[in-house]
């Protein structure tokens, strides 16, 4: 036996000098030294042999067990390097061939408009203060003068909790409150960013997600003039030095008085287009002076302090500056309308 031990270890040094490929060395791995290959074969048949030749036997199949795999390695090593080469010397890369244009990312319309409404804002003194999206109706509404059933909540569908006090703000307005709390009594020049929430019908003029700005100043002797002047120094920075605005009486629970703010038309300057609906203005924001209620609900005594808010979409802002005809585009990743920005 010990005589065909050593004839197996020779035919399988053969064997492998003559190996080329790393599948071809892993079947003759398996074939030779694995846990079922022929040299471990034979050491399981050692209690075959008399008890006085089994010492010799276990030694010397030991030995060439380990000398095999010592030779297995080395080949191993010498078949990759082997393989390595080739495959760098089939794939070589030409340096002087142009390369592939790496495509780079571009931030999202409502991205870039955000960013400019913040710069603007900043350079006018006012900080950006961030509030939550999940909200109490209490913070939602009732602070904000909508007590329980007035018919204003109408105007804002609702996602509700499973708590019924707990909802998704319908708007930034929130935010008021508790950064009046949070400063008071210091005097506040704060936007508020955000995502708001309304279970409304999606369409091409609705969806039930959208961002919002939110802007809130409170000190002494603040008056409707220093709205309108922060307002129109906005709009110029926005849209243009010198674009006409103008003021329309509105309401809203938290302000009073309350108005909104259009600006001419920049397609058509006034003239009347498919984008104004032929009226020659475009609606940007909804503003006013905060309600005694509502500072006083934020710590601020309406005897002694008052201040102004407003409130605009950015989405609004960007459909009307590029012309885009359905808001379901914002949030939709089709690259063929976000490429464009």
């Amino acid at each position: 036996m010990l005589d065909q031990l050593e004839q197996l270890a020779t035919a399988a040094r053969t064997e492998l000098d003559r190996l080329a490929s790393g599948d071809a060395l892993d079947d003759w791995q398996r074939r030779t030294i694995g846990r079922n290959g022929q040299i471990t074969g034979m050491l399981r048949r050692v209690g075959e042999l008399p008890k006085e030749e089994r010492p010799q036997f276990g030694q010397r199949a030991n030995q060439l067990k380990k000398e095999l795999e010592a030779a297995f390695e080395a080949k191993a090593e010498a078949i990759k390097a082997a393989e390595l080469e080739q495959n760098m010397a089939a794939g070589a890369l030409d340096v002087t061939l142009p390369g592939r244009p790496v495509n780079r990312g571009r931030l999202h319309p409502s991205t870039q408009t955000l960013r400019r409404i913040y710069q603007i804002w900043a350079d006018m003194g006012f900080q950006v203060y961030r509030s939550r999206d999940v909200e109490t109706d209490e913070m939602n509404f009732q602070l904000l003068n909508f007590p329980p059933h007035h018919p204003a909540r109408e105007m804002q569908d609702t996602f509700y909790t499973t708590n019924p006090d707990v909802l998704l703000r319908t708007h930034t307005s929130p935010g008021q409150v508790r950064v009046m709390r949070e400063y008071f009594p210091e005097p506040i020049r704060v936007i508020l960013p955000g995502m708001c929430y309304r279970h409304e019908q999606i369409t091409a003029r609705s969806e039930i997600q959208f961002h919002q700005v939110e802007g809130l100043a409170v000190g002494k002797g603040i008056r409707f003039s220093d709205l309108k002047g922060t307002l129109i120094n906005f709009a110029h920075r926005l849209y243009g030095a010198g674009r006409p605005t103008r003021f329309r009486a509105s309401h809203f629970p938290f302000t009073e008085p309350s108005a909104e703010m259009d600006v001419q038309c920049f397609l058509c300057d006034g003239k009347g287009c498919r984008m104004c609906k032929y009226a020659g203005w475009l609606e940007i924001l909804g503003c006013g002076m905060v309600h005694p209620t509502v500072l006083r609900n934020g710590g601020y005594d309406p005897e002694i302090y008052s201040g102004f808010a407003f409130g605009m979409g950015p989405e609004r802002i960007t459909i009307l500056r590029h012309g885009i005809e359905d808001i379901r585009y914002f949030w939709g990743n089709d690259l063929r309308f976000l490429e464009q920005f």
